[in-house]
């Protein structure tokens, strides 16, 4: 079974490619949908995946969420509760796009390309990491509010994007994503344990942030998506509702983003030395003015 880092374009034809330019036309944010993302740090509720996308995504995340997976070795992390509370369950994950058809094929969804190379100021787009948020009904774990970067501090220049997408449809009943408006403006702060405590990042905020902190929720139909500002605080509640809350996640970055540290950039990932451009297997180029025409 073949590790599927090793393909640089879709391996099947659940995601139908575009074949000329104009054909890019009709995944093309408007110029106020462009604005809304810069003013407040995300842009919500942008259609991606049809029913059928839906269903070959959550029979692949059925079966890559068992341990016993035969690939499982190429996880760049797996956490089947990241918060060690039986009673707050987070599955959590980095690498399925390297299991599954699907998980693979769905980083070239055209409309996914499109959205982040114009929420990136129109530039080349790679791939970064994709993740699984899992929360199952009754019993599921908080996402703690955080900044995404402030884990991806090995990378520079700060040129991130994340695209949030649910399976299920997110509820504020049952854990859906809540964001910060204008928090990306704020500056990089500390980072928190993911599945620690909901308000971990409180600490580390003056009084200004802390004022200014008003959280909105985000709830998505699923199939519909959310990119956010690699500073914009969000976070998740927990899921004690009847309905589970599934969601994957795609982070990119502007092409020609380096390396930051001699130490590996993701498990399993080969050293790029500090100072070398973030490309190859693991960081292949989806997006550019050529992949258009």
């Amino acid at each position: 079974m073949p590790d599927l880092a090793d393909f640089h374009q879709p391996i099947t034809d659940l995601f139908p490619q575009p074949k000329s330019a104009s054909d890019w036309d009709q995944y093309r944010l408007k110029k106020s949908q462009v604005e809304f993302f810069h003013e407040n740090g995300y842009l919500a509720d942008i259609k991606l995946l049809n029913e059928a996308q839906i269903e070959a995504l959550m029979k692949a995340l059925d079966e890559v969420m068992d341990p016993q997976h035969p690939l499982h070795h190429l996880f760049h992390e797996f956490h089947s509760n990241e918060s060690g509370d039986p009673n707050k369950v987070l599955f959590h994950s980095l690498g399925h796009w390297r299991i599954a058809d699907a998980f693979h094929d769905v980083i070239w969804n055209p409309a996914f390309r499109m959205a982040a190379s114009q929420l990136l100021g129109d530039r080349p787009v790679r791939f970064w990491h994709d993740q699984l948020f899992c929360k199952p009904a009754h019993h599921g774990g908080n996402v703690a509010w955080h900044q995404d970067y402030s884990y991806w501090t090995r990378t520079v220049a700060m040129q991130h994007l994340t695209c949030w997408c649910g399976l299920d449809d997110a509820t504020e009943e049952n854990g859906c994503l809540h964001y910060v408006p204008g928090s990306h403006r704020w500056g990089l702060l500390e980072k928190p344990d993911l599945a620690g405590e909901m308000d971990g990042l409180m600490a580390m905020m003056t009084e200004e942030q802390k004022a200014d902190f008003k959280p909105v929720a985000i709830p998505l139909k699923a199939g519909h998506a959310a990119f956010h500002h690699p500073l914009l605080v969000h976070g998740s509640f927990a899921n004690y509702s009847d309905r589970s809350r599934k969601a994957f996640v795609l982070n990119v970055f502007a092409d020609g983003t380096v390396s930051d540290t001699n130490e590996p950039l993701l498990s399993g990932v080969p050293i790029i030395p500090k100072g070398e451009k973030m490309e190859g297997k693991f960081f292949p180029l989806i997006f550019d003015r050529e992949l258009k025409n």
